[in-house]
């Protein structure tokens, strides 16, 4: 994903990469680790979240369904009510709604009773959808490859620092300092603020 958005070289340009989480972790351009959630879960388990997923999906009305509905990433699976195939004018009428009537909240609080016996966390950020993920997996799980003894400080910048949001565990951690941010424009004026001058 990193080499997809910043390009070729990019865990050789910096002396620590995580994607996933951190659970595709690289110190100095070599594979400290890369985990993922179906060894993890196991298929048995993947099958289990995917089927009941769908099944729900299929007896709830909202506005609009469109495609993909559950996304499989290494780390996580991202749930998307709507579908993650809906227009940027679907998407924006979506979030309204959700706000309104808590789709995704009410979804997550079904399957957190579902699937009480897999410790998975789910994590509502962005407009449409919501992460699924084993306990400890979220963003703080990078942070067992920063060796304490090796930084004075260690900054994160997350725009869902609330809590229930997907920044909020490693923004509120004891070894970060977190900075709320709202859009890739505050990210480099914050930065700027902190470092530069």
């Amino acid at each position: 994903k990193q080499i997809e958005q910043l390009g070729d070289g990019i865990t050789d340009r910096f002396p620590y990469n995580f994607s996933q989480n951190g659970l595709v972790a690289y110190k100095h351009g070599s594979l400290l680790e890369s985990q993922t959630v179906s060894k993890f879960l196991g298929e048995d388990n993947i099958k289990k979240i995917v089927n009941w997923t769908m099944k729900y999906l299929s007896e709830i009305d909202i506005p609009v369904k469109r495609g993909t509905f559950i996304e499989f990433r290494s780390g996580m699976l991202n749930i998307s009510p709507i579908g993650r195939n809906c227009s940027r004018p679907e998407r924006n009428d979506y979030e309204k709604f959700d706000l309104e009537h808590k789709v995704r909240e009410n979804m997550v609080n079904a399957m957190r009773k579902e699937f009480a016996d897999l410790n998975l966390t789910f994590s509502i950020g962005g407009q449409i959808s919501f992460d699924v993920f084993p306990n400890g997996w979220d963003k703080t799980y990078c942070l067992k490859f920063c060796d304490a003894k090796d930084f004075d400080e260690i900054h994160f910048f997350g725009d869902k620092t609330f809590e229930g949001g997907n920044d909020y565990e490693i923004f509120s951690h004891s070894r970060t300092a977190g900075h709320t941010v709202t859009s890739p424009e505050d990210t480099k004026e914050q930065c700027t603020k902190l470092f530069m001058s």
